[in-house]
């Protein structure tokens, strides 16, 4: 049973473990494991099954985790214990939504620099004023 993308809106921090990662840049599958409540089976078998996860390896073979991939495995259980999603449906989701994070809403693509003749002109006078601090 997939569930449709178009289910209530999940907030990433609904977890509720986001915050409470440790400050480190990398992470053992042992560490990952302990972190996230799941088997190591569990963590090797969503990398086949998800794309985006990827973790790199180690010289000696270990994979090795970054925070960005414990975000994700995070948002993955989420998805297939909390709300019941099936790998397919979970999967299709993250596809859904990694695609518009990725670019910006219709209406607002030509707002970013709608008129570009006056921020070519505000970062001019900037920069103008950087060179007299540095006089």
């Amino acid at each position: 049973m997939s569930k449709s993308a178009s289910a209530a809106p999940l907030n990433p921090g609904d977890s509720g473990r986001t915050s409470a990662l440790p400050g480190k840049l990398y992470f053992r599958i042992g560490e990952a494991s302990r972190i996230l409540g799941l088997p190591p089976h569990v963590l090797r078998y969503w990398e086949t099954e998800f794309p985006s996860l990827s973790p790199k390896k180690s010289p000696g073979g270990q994979r090795m985790y970054r925070r960005k991939d414990l975000e994700l495995l995070l948002l993955i259980k989420h998805l297939l214990y909390e709300r019941k999603f099936t790998i397919a449906g979970a999967r299709q989701w993250l596809a859904e939504h990694s695609r518009q994070r990725r670019s910006p809403p219709a209406g607002e693509q030509g707002r970013l620099f709608a008129d570009p003749m006056a921020v070519l002109e505000q970062v001019r006078r900037e920069l103008a004023e950087l060179v007299e601090m540095l006089k």
